[in-house]
């Protein structure tokens, strides 16, 4: 519709610059620059006696302005200017901008932008693109927010070993105060031992977890998502477990001796540094301290491996990284049921690390996938968060879902490589 409204408006102008076009001779005698026009006395004056009469009326058509003959007062269709047109620089696109320059070929000894004294041109046009790397733009690495995730992330651990020395003090005495009435105590037998086996499953969940975000392409972002996450579980841990503290689930598990209402920061101190030591882990006799109940520590470890395993995994091969998944899912379920064996932790503990991890999970993730969703606003109501401008910090600046892309993360051995290594990163 828009080219019929220009040949309706120029009418016979227009159909005889396309005539123009497509009988003129394109040779260097004439003109340099595609769809230029001569006028009657140029240079070609001599070759035009051979063309027909419909042609030598074409030949008296005007110059271009951007050609540097003396004006004229014939009139030009915006038709006829644009094509007659050189190349000029493109727009700025995201502060990156595109320039054009002429460089002389070998037969150009001119400087009128590669148009010799006989007219021979044989300029080249060189486009020059800021050079960019669009997959850091959409993908930053942002080291720096990942090293404060991992700030964030032994922080909530230091806060939740601390709470945990604390609520230490305040765990009701077992004799006096029986383990209170659960439904899967009554329905499943204990076995003591079932603990250190939930434990070597969290040891190899964790550092399967651990591999593949490390072989993740986008590493970084990976990481840091799950240093905040993790921290983010552990802060509000700390807080649940100390202001309600239950009594003891079993009758055989070994708590220290309590200080009796003489907690120094030194002991405090000291405490945390043990429990820090063995890594939250009572297989390797560091976790003595007893009244971390709700939330479950270990069903928190346990299902944020598998879901990062799950959303983070490679594609391909399909079938080997989908029973990957489906192993993690069935170990994980394993060893939280070994808990409960063990009576390492009531049923509704187990049942509020599950929501929580989860919903967590799923609403950061929910959050970064999707930009519109990383601004306030009276319709966001994820955005009402306590956590929200945490997550903005460390988030605004990755653009789109991180895709399942996997690469060596090593610059040697070479082989390993798909592609040369960059030094820069």
């Amino acid at each position: 519709m828009q080219l019929q409204l220009v040949v309706v408006e120029t009418g016979q102008t227009w159909r005889r610059a396309l005539l123009r076009m497509v009988w003129d001779p394109k040779n260097a005698t004439n003109h340099s620059d595609y769809g230029s026009f001569e006028r009657q006395g140029s240079s070609s004056s001599s070759s035009s006696n051979n063309l027909s009469e419909d042609n030598k009326q074409l030949r008296a058509l005007p110059l271009s302005p951007l050609h540097s003959q003396e004006p004229t007062t014939s009139s030009m269709s915006d038709t006829d200017l644009i094509q007659r047109q050189p190349l000029l620089p493109l727009p700025a696109k995201n502060g990156h901008h595109i320039t054009v320059e002429y460089e002389e070929g070998p037969d150009d000894h001119s400087e009128d932008d590669g148009r010799s004294a006989g007219g021979k041109a044989n300029g080249v046009v060189k486009i020059n693109i800021t050079k960019t790397d669009r997959e850091e733009q959409r993908y930053p690495k942002e080291k720096w927010k990942t090293l404060m995730a991992f700030f964030c992330f032994c922080f909530g651990f230091v806060m939740s070993t601390a709470s945990l020395s604390l609520t230490h003090e305040r765990v009701p005495d077992r004799d006096t105060y029986p383990p209170l009435p659960d439904i899967s105590f009554e329905i499943l037998p204990e076995v003591r031992g079932a603990l250190d086996v939930s434990e070597i499953v969290i040891m190899i969940s964790t550092n399967t977890a651990f591999l593949v975000m490390i072989f993740h392409k986008h590493r970084f972002i990976v990481l840091r998502r799950m240093f905040l996450i993790v921290s983010l579980l552990y802060l509000m841990r700390s807080v649940t477990m100390y202001v309600t503290v239950l009594p003891m689930s079993n009758t055989y598990y070994y708590c220290s001796p309590k200080s009796n209402g003489t907690t120094t920061p030194w002991l405090l101190a000291t405490r945390v540094w043990q429990l820090m030591s063995g890594f939250g882990l009572s297989i390797n006799g560091k976790h003595t301290y007893c009244g971390d109940f709700i939330y479950s520590g270990h069903t928190v470890v346990l299902v944020i491996s598998y879901l990062f395993i799950n959303e983070y995994s490679p594609d391909s091969p399909k079938r080997l990284f989908q029973l990957l998944s489906w192993l993690s899912f069935v170990s994980s379920g394993v060893a939280i049921f070994m808990v409960v064996l063990a009576r390492g932790h009531y049923t509704i503990d187990i049942l509020i690390a599950y929501f929580v991890t989860t919903r967590t999970f799923w609403i950061y993730h929910t959050l970064a996938n999707n930009a519109s969703l990383k601004k306030s606003g009276p319709h966001n109501y994820l955005a009402r968060a306590w956590w929200f401008p945490i997550f903005r910090y460390f988030e605004g600046n990755v653009g789109v879902k991180v895709p399942r892309q996997h690469e060596w993360p090593l610059p040697w051995p070479r082989r390993f490589l798909h592609k040369p290594p960059n030094r820069n990163s």
